[in-house]
């Protein structure tokens, strides 16, 4: 059979055949599903997962790094000496010994918790969703940096929440942005439920609240009655070997903190939690069982199995050398080939760069062209809800070798300048942007 010489074009599957059937349910579904929509992320792994491109669009956790004989020692023997355990109904609000470790992994950021307070979950994406169930009703407002995880949004927006977005420059989220929004959303007699944010090692962007910062927003929550979620899977992933202090360790009231090791063990195991005042997990886990009865007692056990005994410590220490490597191999990347116009954050921890692209040029609509040039990034109109970041993109450079960075930005360099050489010809106008990381600083590249 011919190749479709417009696959590589296509990043949604075509409309099942079978649509005037599902077309009888659409009157059916419950108006929170209209916001509903298959995120651009998940759209390019059909076309990311080609072996013939690099992908710079997912942020898959590097486990090449992990032991993998130890690991599968230490689930051997959690199936022979606790099986009937480890293979059976669990508590809903995770298993207790699990809960003791956890408050122990926190403490390299500072914060100190009690096991009580901690509810296991199915990933650091159901702690989202069941935060975001027990506190928002339709039209509520969540405050969340500019831009912001993709997975949260979609989540926000399936409970039929208003995000406000806050503008973030390279030292984080910006305190009097930060005011000015809650300033324009109560003067409308909106509600703020809460502010989302990742402080360190940002997703998407890659940059980290700088410690003064961190206790201003911190303030400013506390003098305006909002709650913040801190969601922190990325901060024991810093390339200096320093731990940035979580938000929490000086905010137990007013702040939820979300945890995950999925970046710092292995994403398979769908384990993370949250820590929350004491009245807010009761309400946690009452979500939790209506969702999911009880999360996976295999996977609690077999992290438990992991940190009592194996080097977990260590094994993060090799995690930041070999992102680290591959953060250089993509800076290093950049700084060579990339035309001028072009600038990116530089980050110290994580996974991602946050870069834009010169005036005039449209990340969503470029990316077919460079799929079809054997490359794949996720367009910066993902992570907002109000259609901005169309001249950004977020690269990811944990999965893939430093040699296949440094080709992926070879040839994504090579989309751009074609890109711009079509602008300059036809006189295309220039795309809309948010002021912060939208907006060249001086410093940066």
């Amino acid at each position: 059979m011919g190749q479709d010489p417009d696959a590589t074009q296509r990043i949604t599957a075509a409309a099942p055949a079978t649509g005037s059937r599902l077309d009888a349910y659409v009157d059916r579904y419950a108006t929170r599903t209209h916001g509903m929509t298959a995120s651009e992320v998940r759209s390019l792994f059909a076309v990311a997962s080609r072996p013939e491109v690099v992908s710079l669009a997912g942020g898959m956790p590097n486990i090449s790094g992990l032991p993998l004989d130890i690991v599968g020692s230490l689930l051997s023997d959690l199936v022979s000496t606790r099986g009937q355990t480890a293979l059976q109904y669990g508590s809903g609000q995770g298993d207790p010994g699990l809960r003791e470790q956890i408050c122990e992994v926190m403490q390299a950021t500072g914060v100190r918790g009690h096991p009580d307070d901690v509810t296991v979950t199915v990933g650091s994406q159901q702690a989202l969703d069941l935060v975001t169930r027990i506190f928002i009703d339709p039209g509520d407002v969540i405050l969340a940096e500019a831009p912001s995880y993709v997975g949260a949004l979609s989540t926000f927006r399936s409970y039929q929440a208003d995000v406000v977005h806050v503008e973030m420059d390279d030292d984080g989220l910006v305190p009097e942005r930060l005011r000015e929004a809650i300033t324009t959303v109560t003067a409308s007699e909106r509600r703020i439920k809460f502010l989302y944010t990742i402080p360190s090692f940002h997703n998407p962007a890659g940059v980290t609240l700088t410690p003064e910062r961190r206790a201003e927003v911190l303030q400013i929550c506390r003098d305006a009655d909002v709650l913040i979620i801190e969601d922190d899977p990325y901060g024991l992933l810093g390339f200096d070997g320093a731990v940035p202090r979580a938000i929490r360790a000086d905010g137990d009231d007013g702040v939820v903190y979300l945890g995950s090791f999925s970046k710092t063990f292995a994403p398979g195991f769908r384990v993370g939690w949250t820590l929350a005042p004491h009245a807010v997990r009761e309400k946690l886990v009452l979500a939790a069982e209506s969702s999911v009865l009880c999360p996976p007692a295999f996977s609690q056990l077999a992290v438990s199995q992991y940190l009592s005994a194996f080097d977990w410590r260590g094994q993060v220490k090799a995690f930041r050398e070999l992102y680290r490597e591959r953060r250089d191999a993509m800076l290093d990347a950049l700084d060579d080939l990339m035309p001028d116009g072009t600038y990116w954050t530089r980050p110290n921890g994580g996974f991602y760069v946050w870069l834009t692209l010169p005036d005039g040029l449209d990340a969503k609509a470029m990316l077919p062209r460079a799929v079809t040039n054997r490359v794949a990034y996720v367009p910066g109109t993902a992570f907002y809800s109000d259609g901005f970041g169309s001249r950004s993109m977020r690269l990811s450079y944990c999965y893939p070798t430093p040699e296949r960075i440094r080709e992926g930005v070879r040839r994504l360099a090579q989309v751009v300048e074609q890109e711009m050489e079509l602008r300059a010809a036809f006189g295309a106008s220039s795309s809309s942007r948010r002021p912060g990381l939208d907006a060249p600083a001086p410093d940066q590249h």
